[in-house]
């Protein structure tokens, strides 16, 4: 299994004016800094609870589909809004889309979950070759910075804060912040 991020996230869970004020910084020298900061929290955020916070696409690429038709195939970024499509590539190698209305998808659970319609099975995939199956997903809380919820927004701002004060410290992500993020991991985190 391996994911492809093909949309980034349109803004950031954070706005700049929010993190300078938790910072207590005053000009404009440090925006370049801070900026990059507000990318790196969230990065480091969504790796830790193995979700999307802003709006983002996703291709996963699996070696072929589970061996059972009640078999479910989880996707593994949480906050699943919607599945583009399932493509894979058949026993001759020729790549084929699979209907929608061949499986149903879970997102009311997480990990999300698809799974084939009764009387439906996966299809066969070409033998022996790699990434066969290809799920492209979007996932995220939404497209604003505040639909991302508040104790995720709260831990970043700890993380920016404890990096932006300690820039030379061993010390990556503050204990109060990995608290916060704690009831938001997924099973994949």
């Amino acid at each position: 299994m391996s994911l492809s991020l093909v949309t980034a996230p349109d803004v950031e869970p954070l706005t700049l004016d929010e993190t300078k004020l938790h910072l207590r910084v005053d000009g404009d020298d440090e925006d370049t800094l801070i900026t990059g900061l507000i990318q790196a929290a969230r990065m480091q955020a969504e790796t830790i609870t193995s979700r999307a916070f802003i709006t983002q696409t996703w291709d996963l690429f699996l070696d072929a589909f589970p061996c059972g038709s009640n078999e479910v195939l989880e996707i593994p970024l949480g906050q699943l809004q919607s599945v583009e499509y399932v493509k894979y590539l058949d026993t001759l190698g020729v790549q084929q889309t699979w209907a929608s209305g061949n499986y149903q998808v879970d997102n009311a659970t997480e990990p999300a979950r698809l799974l084939p319609v009764y009387g439906v099975y996966y299809p066969w995939t070409s033998p022996a070759t790699l990434n066969a199956v290809n799920v492209r997903f979007t996932c995220g809380y939404g497209d604003a910075d505040n639909d991302v919820p508040q104790p995720i927004r709260q831990a970043m701002l700890l993380m920016i804060g404890s990096w932006y004060e300690n820039r030379e410290s061993t010390q990556v992500i503050p204990d109060v912040a990995r608290l916060l993020l704690g009831s938001y991991k997924t099973r994949f985190a």
